[in-house]
């Protein structure tokens, strides 16, 4: 299929979190084109205080606001924003105002809500509500380990890009693609668990309407506006605001054949179905069932991805040994893939920031296998791994979700690890296409685009611009 004819293209901004860092990109696009640029970038460093790790919303905020200036003084005409994140955190206002600072998924409290939310609710009934992969962090767990006062006090929770939109609009929303990360959205239903939420003690008042991608959310501010050099016709127009529903949108792929594999800090590995499958066998392989654009699910597990890597070499870096990341997978590709250990990603010693190869190596002396011993070996054991990890899960998605996959599609910043590519499809047994690399914020410029008239379509229509305008690098799979 072919994107619908338009009778023009346009601009719009795509304000892309990510864990690790951010961007705001201008999209060109119409039926023939779509090409973005980048016009702001900026780190997303967390902050550890005594009562915990979080992130820094407002010097993110602030950063997305400098860019979008950017990105106005360079196309005046853009018609609209649209914010995508990482997924499960959040937020708390009182009449508008934040309250405290929003925790990191990756803080430790989380322990504690997870007890308090298996007392009242088992996972596996909990599955049968929301279809969601057991991840300590996910949002119902965090919630449960907020002090009743607090949550007393607050009257809105808002996800990081309904926050973001927000401050833009003044509109409190919840976009659905995200909002199906919290737990708290009942499977299939587009609606939230009014009776789970009652359940769990949370107060139901803070959870506000839900907003489909492609729906307005509403205009700037005139401050914000004004702040921007942005017309008074510009707004925000919400997208899959989680970032994976944004990605899946701009993978060139066929759903019926293919598996696809967002990589970045995480591996968000699985295969796009119609509806969500809460059988139990999906429940057992802890695969989860999230929103996606259109009203498709995304059946997919959470693989630990390049946080192992870069985690890795942040330590080493601290420890006052420089590394240039390519240099080290050049080196790490000459080292023999039988000689190093392939390891669980997926092992919870991975999750925390540390000292990632002395967890490898006890790792390796529970399980009676020698450890890497030299910096190239580490991290060929690691790719290693990622690329195990990866090829069993795209093989157990489409099992799990009837999909006869022939492909994997690998888009995000992994899809420019040759050596994970290649491995991948070697372990596979099956060819990896990867790229585009921006796929996430490809596919909160084409949801933007749509809604603006620029192009037209079905998402299938939305995938074939992207094939045509972002060929995939293909990968062979070759005989060990």
């Amino acid at each position: 299929m072919t994107a619908a004819v338009q009778s023009g293209s346009g601009a719009v901004a795509a304000v892309d979190l990510g864990a690790t860092s951010g961007r705001v990109i201008i999209g060109h696009v119409g039926p023939d084109t779509l090409e973005a640029t980048t016009v702001g970038r900026f780190a997303n460093d967390p902050v550890a205080t005594p009562d915990g790790l979080h992130w820094n919303l407002l010097g993110l905020y602030g950063a997305a606001l400098t860019g979008l200036r950017e990105a106005f003084r360079v196309a005046p005409a853009i018609a609209s924003i649209g914010v995508d994140s990482w997924a499960v955190d959040y937020g708390l206002l009182r009449d508008g105002r934040l309250v405290g600072t929003p925790f990191h998924y990756r803080d430790a409290r989380t322990e504690r809500g997870v007890t308090a939310v298996h007392e009242c609710l088992p996972h596996a009934e909990l599955y049968t509500r929301n279809g969601l992969q057991f991840l300590p962090f996910n949002t119902l767990y965090q919630l449960g380990a907020e002090s009743a006062d607090l949550l007393a006090f607050a009257d809105t929770a808002l996800l990081v890009p309904d926050l973001i939109g927000f401050w833009l609009t003044g509109q409190a929303r919840a976009e659905l693609t995200n909002a199906s990360t919290t737990g708290l959205v009942r499977g299939g239903d587009a609606t939230w668990d009014d009776e789970l939420i009652a359940s769990l003690g949370l107060p139901r008042g803070i959870f506000p309407a839900l907003i489909a991608p492609g729906e307005g959310l509403g205009a700037l501010l005139p401050e914000v506006a004004a702040s921007l050099g942005a017309g008074a016709s510009a707004g925000v127009t919400a997208v899959g605001s989680h970032d994976t529903a944004s990605a899946v949108v701009a993978v060139p792929m066929h759903a019926e054949s293919a598996a696809y594999i967002s990589c970045g800090t995480w591996g968000l590995v699985g295969v796009e179905v119609e509806r969500p499958v809460l059988t139990g066998e999906a429940l057992a392989a802890n695969f989860t069932n999230e929103g996606g654009v259109d009203g498709r699910t995304r059946l997919l597990r959470n693989v630990m991805g390049l946080w192992v890597l870069s985690e890795t070499v942040r330590g080493w870096e601290r420890q006052g040994h420089p590394i240039d990341l390519p240099t080290l997978l050049d080196s790490a590709s000459e080292v023999d893939a039988a000689s190093v250990p392939v390891f669980d990603v997926d092992d919870p010693r991975f999750m925390p920031p540390g000292d990632m190869p002395a967890r490898i190596d006890a790792w390796c002396a529970e399980h009676g296998v020698a450890a890497p011993r030299t910096r190239p070996e580490y991290a060929r054991s690691i790719v290693e791994s990622l690329a195990q990890a990866f090829a069993d899960t795209a093989r157990q998605a489409g099992g799990i979700g009837g999909v006869d996959v022939k492909t994997i599609h690998i888009v995000g910043g992994g899809s420019l690890n040759r050596l994970l590519c290649q491995r991948t499809a070697d372990r596979a047994g099956l060819p990896v296409l990867a790229g585009p690399v921006e796929a996430t914020a490809l596919g909160n410029l084409l949801v933007q685009a749509r809604a603006a008239g620029f192009v037209g379509g079905s998402l299938e229509s939305l995938r074939d611009l992207v094939a045509r305008t972002h060929r995939p690098t293909r990968y062979t799979p070759r005989a060990d």
